[in-house]
């Protein structure tokens, strides 16, 4: 586990950690303590995975397209 702020890491950071605790807890070796602090951690990163691919999801939905369906440029998203 890493010290960095889970509001800091990048998607990738974040879902490697994720790994990483959800590996740790499903091996059952780590005391009771540990193992509550590891399945808050994973939580976190839970949750900033899943906002970071609603936001990458909401910048594809935003891509503007020609007849041709070439990208022409993207439309303004709600509440940017």
């Amino acid at each position: 586990m890493t010290d960095t702020p889970v509001q800091e890491m990048s998607f990738e950071q974040a879902m490697k950690e994720l790994e990483t605790v959800v590996d740790r807890l499903e091996r059952g070796e780590v005391a009771l303590e540990e193992s509550i602090t590891l399945y808050e951690r994973g939580a976190q990163l839970k949750k900033r995975c899943e906002d970071e691919l609603k936001r990458a999801e909401e910048k594809v939905a935003a891509i503007t397209l020609d007849t041709d369906g070439n990208p022409t440029g993207t439309t303004p998203v709600e509440g940017a």
